[in-house]
């Protein structure tokens, strides 16, 4: 089961003819509409979203949006879910804006996967999926969660000597773009359902 998103940013506001409609089977780019769409990250999961808007009301651009259950005051629809190269190139540059910021907000979640993270396999480690942390930084990493579990990504920055936040970041954006085997922070590949409402 697809894991469901309450609220996502504002990537972008899309054009008419930007829009993509998948009709019967049939894309048609351009479709005219009356619906204004826009493109989304869900601020949980990171699912990059596509999503209509309630007539009459205006979105700004990286703003925090409900998208979950139940009466909804901007967004009208969840029309799909999107691949990272289907995103516009003002998305995408938002994406990059916007990632820091949630990350940093989640500091508490990504912490704690810094303290019980383990192994995938026998030769490799969750941790190892960061780049930048290699063997000898992850024994480091064990070593110091041992003793005492990591409070703060300063915590982590001061007693192992990484930017904890900066590869959380870079790890999102790789699995975003659909290219991973495995899947630490983002809800999953592309081909996950995500149930419409």
């Amino acid at each position: 089961m697809a894991k469901r998103e309450e609220y996502a940013y504002i990537l972008d506001i899309l054009s008419p003819e930007q829009v993509v409609v998948k009709e019967a089977n049939i894309i048609r780019k351009g479709f005219p509409t009356n619906e204004v769409y826009v493109q989304a990250v869900g601020e949980q999961y990171f699912t990059l979203l596509e999503l209509t808007v309630k007539p009459g009301v205006q979105v700004e651009l990286l703003e925090r949006v409900y998208i979950g259950p139940g009466a909804r005051d901007k967004i009208d629809r969840i029309v799909r879910r999107l691949r990272y190269d289907e995103l516009t190139e003002t998305a995408k540059a938002n994406l990059e804006k916007i990632l820091p910021e949630l990350v940093k907000k989640q500091e508490k979640r990504f912490v704690e996967f810094f303290n019980k993270a383990g192994p995938i396999t026998l030769k490799l480690h969750s941790l190892e999926l960061l780049k930048g942390i290699g063997k000898k930084t992850l024994w480091l990493i064990l070593e110091e969660r041992k003793k005492r579990p990591f409070e703060s990504f300063e915590d982590i920055k001061r007693r192992v000597g990484i930017d904890p936040e900066k590869l959380i970041v870079d790890r999102i954006l790789r699995e975003l773009k659909g290219s991973e085997k495995y899947y630490l922070f983002v809800g999953g590949p592309y081909t996950a359902v995500l149930s419409r409402s």
